[in-house]
């Protein structure tokens, strides 16, 4: 992360305008990712060493910033993501809009 500390993720809640912010979370980060590469049929195992992959890409693509917003992080991971499993990372960005 940057000199100052751990990266401020900005999220927005709802159709308002508030906007709350929280710390980078790798372990968020990693449990979604598992969870989007076991939907897929992943073992295990590999979806647990993508996952480690990403967040470890995504944090250094962090490394500089202060502050991004929640879709800046996922449109990031999910780039990341599609050169490991394309489908995986289809449904890591679309996770809200599929059930």
């Amino acid at each position: 992360m940057h000199e100052g500390g751990p990266v401020l993720i900005v999220k927005r809640h709802g159709h308002g305008h508030h906007a709350v912010s929280e710390h980078f979370d790798r372990e968020k980060m990693r449990s979604s990712i598992i969870a989007a590469c076991l939907s897929c049929g992943v073992p295990t195992g590999h979806a647990e060493s993508i996952s480690r992959q990403i967040t470890d890409e995504v944090e250094q693509w962090l490394a500089d910033k202060f502050e991004v917003t929640s879709e800046d992080l996922r449109r990031t991971a999910t780039h990341y993501l599609k050169t490991h499993h394309p489908d995986a990372a289809y449904l890591y960005e679309h996770h809200r809009s599929t059930l």
